[in-house]
C-alpha cells in the first residue's frame, strides 16, 4: 500500500487543485448568468406594468389636465426669471400665470361600465 501512495499524492494534489478551479469557474459564470436572468426578468417586469398603465395627461407645459380649464386654458402658476446675471443665468424670480393656450396632452378615456356577457360560474 505504500507504494501505491507516493504516486497518488502528486496526481490527487494537482488534479484536485484542477477540479476546484473549474469548479470555481462554473460557478461564477452561472452565479453571472443568473444574475442576468434575474435582471432581465425585472427589466421585462417594469415594461409590463409601463404598458398597462394609462398615459399621464400632462400638457406640454408639463402640468396635468386638471390643471387646465374646459378650453384648454392652463391656470397653474409658475416662476419665471425677472433678472439676470452676465453669463444670462437667471438671478430672480417672480410668479406669474402659465402662458400655455391650450392642453396639448393625452385625452384620457372615459371610463365605460360593460356587464359580463356570460355567467362566469
Amino acid at each position: 500500500m505504500v507504494d501505491i501512495a507516493w504516486w497518488m499524492l502528486p496526481a490527487v494534489l494537482y488534479g484536485g487543485g484542477w477540479v476546484a478551479n473549474n469548479a470555481r469557474r462554473a460557478l461564477k459564470v452561472r452565479h453571472e448568468r443568473r444574475i442576468e436572468l434575474l435582471d432581465a426578468a425585472e427589466r421585462r417586469r417594469l415594461a409590463v406594468e409601463a404598458a398597462r398603465r394609462p398615459p399621464e395627461p400632462v400638457c406640454g407645459c408639463t402640468h396635468h389636465l386638471a390643471k387646465h380649464d374646459r378650453q384648454g386654458r392652463c391656470h397653474e402658476v409658475v416662476e419665471a426669471p425677472t433678472a439676470w446675471d452676465a453669463e444670462r443665468r437667471p438671478l430672480q424670480y417672480e410668479p406669474r400665470p402659465c402662458n400655455c393656450q391650450q392642453y396639448i396632452g393625452p385625452e384620457p378615456l372615459n371610463t365605460v361600465f360593460a356587464p359580463e356577457l356570460a355567467d362566469p360560474r
